[in-house]
C-alpha cells in the first residue's frame, strides 16, 4: 500500500526530509502552520484600519518632501516613525468603543394590572401572596411598560433549562447584535469575553454560548461569572480590564444579564414573593479595547474602579440568597437588613472612591427599587437631578440587575447630557455583599444615538 508523506519544509534553501506517516491520521504539523498563518491574517486586518486611514496620506507626504524638500526628508522620517510607534504600541489605558442596552419586542411588556391577572390566573398563588405582590408593585416605582417572559406565569410553570436558555439567547444576542453593529467589529479580533449572570448557571456556560453562537477565535479568554448578584456587571468589566492589561492591545467584550425566568417564584412564602415584583428583562453588551488607536473613536475611558466586599461579616452574607421554600420551589430571599447592610457597603466604597476620583458630573447608582434608590439619595445628600438617570431607567426599564447602570448610561446619553471631559460614576449593589464603583471619562461630546440606544422611540 501506498504511503502518505508529510510536506516537506524549506529552511535557508535546503529541504527537510520528508517523513512518512500512517494513513489515516492527520497531518498536525500543517494544521500547526495554518493555524499561525490564520492568526497572523487575524491581527493583520484588526490594525487594517491604523493603515487604511494613516499610510496612504503620510506616504504622499514623505514622496513629496523627500523630491521638493530633501532637507525635512530626515526629520519627516523620524517623525513617522515615532507616530506610527504611537498607534501601534498598546496603551496600558482602557477605553469604552460603545455599548448596547437590549430592549425586548413590544409583546414582552407588562402592565401592573396585567402582572397581578396573569398572576392570579396561573394557580400558583394564594390570596395572600396576590395582594403582597399587587402591594409591593405599586411601591416599586416600575411603570408601565417594562419586560416580562409570559412562561413564568403558565399554570404550574416550573423553573427549566429550556426557557432560561431562550431568554437568555434573545437578551443577550440581541444586545450584542447591536453591539457589533454600531462598532463595526469583526468578531474574530475579539480576543476576551466576561459575561456574568447569576442565577441561570448551564452547562455548556452562557459564555459558550456566545463562542458557539458567533463562531470566536478558537483562543478567546472566555469567563463565566455566576451567583455574583447585581453588582456582578462591574466586576466584568473589572476583570475585563485585567485581562486587557495582560493582552495588551486586544478587545474585551463584557456582557452582563438576568434570566427573570429562572428568578421567578411560583410559591406562597411571603419572603421570597418581592423579587418578582421588581426584576425584569434586559442584557447589555460593551465593547471595551487596550489600543491607543481606539481613543480616538471611543466614547470613554476607565479612570477608576473600586470593590468592596462585606462577605466577612454574617449579617451582610446572609442579606440576599437564593433559597427553597418547603416544597422545593426556588426564590430570592432579602432579608429585613438588606437596607442596613446595603447603607454599610456603599459607605466603604465611596471613602475609598472618593479619596481616588473626588469629583463626578453624572452618577448612575442600581437601580433596584424605589426604597432603594430613596435611601441612597438620602444618604449621599444627592439632588433629584443625580437620580433622574436611576428613577428613570427603573420605571421605564424594572430592575434588571447588573445590566441596570448601563441602561442608566444610555438615559443620559439620550438626553445629551455627556460632555467631553464629564466624569460618570456607575455604583452597583447585590449579595455577597458587595459594592462596586466604576467611573468612566468622556472623550467627547457624545451624542444621541439614533440605533442601538434602548431609549429611542
Amino acid at each position: 500500500m501506498k504511503k502518505d508523506t508529510t510536506t516537506k519544509m524549506m529552511n535557508g534553501g535546503g529541504g527537510v526530509e520528508s517523513k512518512p506517516r500512517k494513513q489515516g491520521f492527520p497531518d498536525y504539523l500543517g494544521s500547526v502552520n495554518l493555524k499561525y498563518v490564520k492568526l497572523g491574517y487575524i491581527y493583520l486586518l484588526s490594525l487594517s484600519n491604523i493603515f487604511c486611514f494613516f499610510l496612504p496620506p503620510l506616504l504622499l507626504l514623505f514622496i513629496f518632501v523627500s523630491r521638493f524638500l530633501p532637507i525635512l526628508a530626515y526629520p519627516l522620517s523620524i517623525f513617522l516613525l515615532l507616530l506610527l510607534y504611537h498607534f501601534l504600541t498598546p496603551s496600558s489605558s482602557v477605553f469604552l468603543l460603545d455599548f448596547s442596552c437590549y430592549r425586548p419586542p413590544d409583546h414582552f411588556k407588562i402592565t401592573k394590572s396585567d402582572f397581578i391577572e396573569l398572576a392570579m390566573n396561573s394557580n400558583n398563588f394564594n390570596e395572600t401572596s396576590i395582594e403582597l405582590q399587587r402591594k409591593v408593585l405599586d411601591q416599586s416605582g416600575i411603570g408601565e411598560e417594562s419586560y416580562m417572559p409570559r412562561v413564568v406565569f403558565k399554570p404550574g410553570h416550573k423553573v427549566n433549562l429550556r426557557d432560561g436558555r431562550e431568554e437568555a439567547a434573545m437578551v443577550i444576542f440581541g444586545a450584542i447584535d447591536e453591539l457589533l453593529a454600531a462598532t463595526k467589529i469583526n468578531v474574530k479580533h475579539i480576543k476576551i469575553l466576561v459575561l456574568n449572570c447569576g442565577v441561570l448557571n448551564t452547562t455548556p456556560s452562557l459564555s459558550a454560548m456566545v463562542i458557539n453562537h458567533y463562531k470566536l477565535r478558537h483562543n478567546t479568554e472566555s469567563y463565566n461569572l455566576g451567583g455574583m448578584g447585581c453588582s456582578a456587571g462591574i466586576i466584568a468589566v473589572d476583570l475585563a480590564k485585567d485581562l486587557l492589561n495582560a493582552h495588551q492591545g486586544s478587545y474585551a467584550l463584557a456582557v452582563s444579564t438576568e434570566i427573570v425566568s429562572f428568578t421567578w417564584y411560583s410559591g406562597n412564602d411571603v419572603t421570597l414573593l418581592p423579587p418578582n415584583c421588581s426584576f425584569r428583562m434586559g442584557a447589555a453588551a460593551v465593547m471595551l479595547s487596550s489600543r491607543r488607536i481606539d481613543k480616538w473613536r471611543s466614547k470613554y475611558q476607565l479612570m477608576q474602579l473600586v470593590r468592596t466586599h462585606k462577605g466577612m461579616d454574617d449579617t451582610s452574607y446572609k442579606s440576599m440568597e437564593l433559597r427553597e421554600d418547603r416544597e422545593g420551589k426556588q426564590g430570592l430571599y432579602l432579608s429585613r437588613d438588606v437596607m442596613e447592610v446595603a447603607r454599610h457597603a456603599v459607605r466603604a466604597n465611596i471613602t475609598t472612591l472618593r479619596r481616588l476620583e473626588p469629583s463626578f458630573q453624572h452618577i448612575c447608582v442600581l437601580a433596584t427599587s424605589k426604597t432603594a434608590l430613596d435611601e441612597i439619595q438620602k444618604d449621599l445628600k444627592l439632588t433629584e437631578e443625580n437620580m433622574e438617570a436611576s428613577r428613570q431607567t427603573l420605571e421605564r426599564f424594572g430592575n434588571t440587575s447588573s445590566s441596570s447602570v448601563w441602561y442608566e448610561l444610555a438615559y443620559l446619553e439620550h438626553k445629551g447630557k455627556m460632555k467631553r471631559g464629564d466624569k460618570v460614576w456607575q455604583i452597583g449593589f447585590g449579595s455577597g455583599f458587595k459594592c462596586n464603583s466604576v467611573v468612566w471619562k468622556a472623550l467627547r461630546n457624545i451624542e444621541p444615538s439614533r440605533h442601538n440606544n434602548p431609549w429611542n422611540l
